[in-house]
């Protein structure tokens, strides 16, 4: 050891040893980088960082040994061998190379591997580089500290390259750098203590120290060029990568049509804000926002438009925002803000500015236009303790606002909001019946008035849940409609019934009521059409019933519908007349089949001379138009007597028969009197459904 240092000491020129070390550990600084950057990339790109990396470890090393063998004084007149000096550069520049690629690779010891490789090549560059150091004297050699040079060489090598793989080491990079100049440095001056050299004779011919000198800062200057250049590629890639990650992350945690935060970094928000308030004892409100007349701006003007909308209402909420708050979008016509609260007058402020933004009107495709929006209310912690079940409870409020045409702004409650969440589970509960069979048809006979004979039966459905019961269709129904589970309820009760009719023995006529829904959402005379093949059953056997709203809704497209279903030859019946307000304008508008009476009217013909009074209109306008009239809710034999004496056609209710699956039904109509039939059949509601 004090071999090495007396050798540094004494016979280098300290400030050309200063030089080298400066070269050495820049060069050292940009290798590190260079390879981990070249570890991280793939394809052509891993290649070029390769070389890179490569070039700059090679000129590092290769200048800081022939700096350092200038800056050594041996006492004797000395020269280099061309071709020898420059064969050293391409070894250390093609050794590091191999070294770093092998270190590169993804086995477990790649890094050792490399390491050797690279501690082996900058010994072979220093020893090529002293053959062709040629002085003017005997050269004799310490084979112990030459050995000892090569293993301080490949360990500290190794020793670089695995701390620099290593994430986990703090200031890994750092290390790496230092390590990798120790494994240089160590090598050159451990090799220099092992060079003896005894001058010969003097002839006055020394080498010139100021030329070495020169010399020696040339090469120093050329080096870190050469090093700035690879550490200029490196810093302008971090910085386009930089750039490029701040793009990225930007997109992916904002909203690219209105520039607001999406929903990944309103998820990050409220729980960084929940966390807050978990610490501090504060708390945090959370406004669930949701355009209510989004869908006709898209639909009169475009999605253009609605577009415009989205971005106007976006920066009126950014403007507003004040510090604490938060407003994101979450997708479509659906936002949220986020309060940091300290009292409730601070929530309200904010929950009123918000409204202002949203129902002021705009001016959108050169008319004014207001969305106007509903709001849901949820506070951390009283409302919940966590983010799932607070946007949860924010969303049951904004539904709520939604349902009430009163109020724009609703909190959550928790009395009121079980509700919806009951109904929430239950629509889940739904999906699934079909599949589980849990489904069922029932049917409710429908009978001549004037002589009893069986005319149809209507389809009915039911649904018994595994651990409800029997579920009533006024319940479930609206829940499938407002969930989009109508369709396939529909396609399966039309299915079901048509494949069922087709089966019996009588050709009676089966009743199926229809959706607004399925008018609105589906190709409705195609699936008609492809049940009636697929089952076989006869057009003329089948009804199809239809109430006035679903005309109202989209007149035009309904009536077209319709039309097309009756070209069929399939019947229509319009099903609750005389609860509507255009019934007559409805009866005029297409050619029902079949006139069905509320139920609401023969439950007060026996007491109410109006209610017989609107029966005994409605039988007459139904003859005048030649449409036959079918009375619902029939339950008394005076009630009946009323009808046949009022000259009704048909009648369905529970004196006539309740709904009952079909094989109950089916053995009764075969001989078994009526009356134990009304006895044997489950009482259950009569709801028409489609």
């Amino acid at each position: 050891m004090m071999r090495v240092i007396s050798c540094v000491a004494v016979e280098h020129n300290l400030w050309l040893v200063l030089v080298a070390a400066l070269v050495c550990s820049a060069g050292s600084w940009a290798t590190i980088r260079l390879f981990l950057r070249a570890h991280e990339a793939t394809g052509l790109q891993q290649i070029g960082w390769h070389f890179l990396t490569a070039v700059c470890a090679g000129s590092s090393i290769w200048c800081t040994h022939f700096i350092a063998m200038l800056a050594y004084d041996p006492g004797a007149p000395i020269a280099f061998d061309p071709v020898l000096t420059i064969a050293s550069l391409f070894i250390a520049i093609a050794g590091t190379a191999a070294g770093f690629i092998a270190a590169a690779g993804r086995t477990r010891i790649a890094a050792s591997v490399g390491g050797i490789i690279i501690g082996l090549a900058i010994s072979a560059m220093h020893y090529t580089g002293m053959t062709a150091y040629h002085v003017d004297g005997l050269v004799e050699w310490n084979m112990t500290y030459l050995v000892v040079s090569i293993i301080l060489s490949v360990v500290f090598a190794c020793m670089a390259i695995n701390v620099a793989l290593n994430h986990r080491i703090q200031g890994h990079k750092y290390w790496a750098a230092t390590i990798l100049v120790l494994a240089i440095v160590s090598l050159h001056f451990t090799a220099m203590a092992a060079l003896q050299v005894t001058p010969l004779a003097m002839r006055g011919d020394y080498t010139n120290p100021a030329a070495l000198q020169a010399m020696a800062l040339g090469v120093a200057v050329a080096g870190l060029i050469i090093i700035g250049t690879g550490l200029a590629s490196y810093l302008i890639d971090d910085r386009t990568r930089s750039e490029a990650f701040r793009r990225l992350h930007h997109l992916a945690m904002n909203d690219a049509l209105t520039g607001l935060p999406n929903r990944a970094n309103f998820n990050d928000h409220l729980d960084h804000e929940i966390d807050r308030a978990r610490e501090l004892g504060g708390k945090v409100a959370i406004i669930g926002i949701d355009l209510d007349r989004f869908k006709e701006i898209n639909d009169l003007w475009g999605h253009s438009a609605g577009d415009q909308a989205l971005k106007t209402l976006a920066e009126r909420m950014s403007a507003l925002l004040q510090e604490g708050e938060f407003v994101a979008r979450l997708g479509g016509d659906e936002f949220a803000g986020v309060k940091r609260m300290k009292s409730q007058s601070d929530l309200v402020d904010f929950v009123s500015r918000l409204e202002t933004a949203l129902f002021a009107s705009m001016r959108i495709a050169g008319v004014e236009a207001t969305t106007g929006a509903s709001l849901g209310v949820a506070i951390y912690p009283n409302d919940a303790h966590n983010r799932e079940t607070l946007v949860n409870n924010a969303d049951l409020a904004m539904y709520r606002a939604k349902a009430n045409v009163t109020r724009t702004v609703c909190f959550y409650e928790q009395a009121m909001d079980e509700a919806v969440r009951a109904n929430r589970t239950l629509a889940n509960d739904l999906r699934d019946a079909v599949e589980n069979g849990q489904l069922d048809l029932h049917y409710q006979v429908q009978t001549s008035v004037s002589t009893g004979d069986i005319r149809g039966y209507e389809a009915l459905l039911r649904w018994k849940h595994p651990t409800r019961g029997n579920i009533p269709p006024a319940e479930f129904i609206p829940l499938a409609e407002e969930n989009g589970l109508i369709l396939p309820l529909g396609e399966w009760v039309l299915r079901t019934a048509c494949a069922k009719a087709a089966s019996w023995e009588h050709p009676y006529k089966i009743a199926v009521n229809l959706s607004p829904v399925q008018f609105a959402h589906a190709d409705l005379p195609k699936l008609v059409h492809e049940i009636l093949i697929e089952t076989g059953l006869r057009a003329n056997r089948l009804e199809l019933e239809i109430t006035e709203s679903t005309i109202i809704a989209d007149k035009n497209r309904t009536l077209t519908i319709l039309r097309r279903i009756k070209a069929l030859g399939v019947t229509i019946a319009i099903d609750d007349f005389g609860t509507g307000y255009s019934s007559l304008e409805t009866l005029r508008a297409f050619p029902f089949d079949k006139i069905k009476l509320d139920r609401s009217f023969m439950s007060e013909v026996e007491t109410s001379p109006q209610a017989k009074a609107i029966i005994r209109a409605v039988l007459a306008l139904g003859q005048s138009l030649d449409i036959p009239v079918l009375a619902e809710g029939v339950e008394t034999q005076s009630q009946l007597s009323i009808l046949r004496a009022e000259g009704c056609n048909e009648a369905q209710g529970f004196l006539l028969g309740r709904p009952a699956p079909f094989g109950e039904i089916f053995a009764l109509v075969h001989g078994k009197d009526a009356a134990f039939a009304i006895r044997l059949a489950p009482a259950l509601p009569i709801q028409a459904v489609a």
